[in-house]
């Protein structure tokens, strides 16, 4: 693809992954409860909802592959290495999400199943229900380190390469660090309470912002100090 098309491609799947995030987000906001006894029986109340989110995932896991691709695409010709590095971190990214729907799935079987033949106990619902929603967790979180390393990356060589405004491309290599640093720490138990909800805030000033510029103004082609200097090496040599 050319640059132009990489660019619009990585500013409307920014903002659509977003749009699918925060749907996903409205439509779990009725399945939160206390307990697993009480989380699996709102799940059962609102399956539709699960199963639109299970579809919503999916979704959002062909979104970030487009998304790595487009700013590979944009940011390959600064550092192919780093870029190859980024990209990699982002289809990991996407695969980790592919995986998500399993436990949600899971989740479901039991919440609707409870009492229907080959169905576990209660006490033995209650324990794999209590696992599948830490391995939820667990998945959302590994699969968000990995998208803040492809995103740091990929930030850094758009700043190196001044390839969009300086203070956005700044924001966006802060945001991204933010999140390599609070994530692991989360995920370990470090860290909690709305700490691990507002880690996102920049994040989102970035994206959004970012989205509607690579859309409309596309993306500069980078400086080439690093690659003109390998050359001349190169040639050198």
């Amino acid at each position: 693809m050319t640059r132009s098309n990489n660019a619009r491609l990585a500013g409307f799947t920014f903002l659509f992954y977003i749009a699918v995030g925060i749907t996903q987000m409205v439509l779990s906001s009725g399945t939160g409860a206390e307990g697993t006894a009480a989380k699996l029986a709102l799940i059962a109340q609102h399956a539709l909802q699960v199963r639109v989110n299970v579809i919503l995932s999916l979704l959002t896991c062909v979104t970030a592959l487009a998304l790595a691709v487009a700013l590979y695409g944009l940011t390959r010709d600064e550092d192919r290495d780093l870029a190859m590095l980024a990209l990699s971190f982002r289809i990991g990214e996407g695969l980790l999400g592919a995986i998500a729907p399993i436990a949600s799935l899971g989740l479901l079987w039991l919440a609707t199943n409870g009492a229907g033949l080959g169905a576990p106990d209660a006490a033995a619902t209650n324990a794999l229900g209590s696992l599948l929603l830490k391995v939820r967790g667990w998945n959302t979180n590994i699969s968000a380190t990995l998208f803040a390393l492809g995103s740091t990356i990929f930030c850094w060589l758009l700043l190196r390469g001044r390839m969009i405004p300086v203070p956005l491309a700044w924001l966006g290599v802060a945001a991204s660090v933010l999140l390599v640093v609070g994530l692991p720490m989360e995920l370990a138990g470090f860290l909690a309470g709305p700490a691990t909800q507002l880690m996102w805030i920049p994040m989102a000033a970035f994206e959004v912002p970012l989205g509607v510029w690579l859309l409309i103004k596309g993306a500069r082609a980078p400086l080439l100090p690093h690659a003109t200097a390998s050359t001349e090496q190169s040639t050198a040599g």
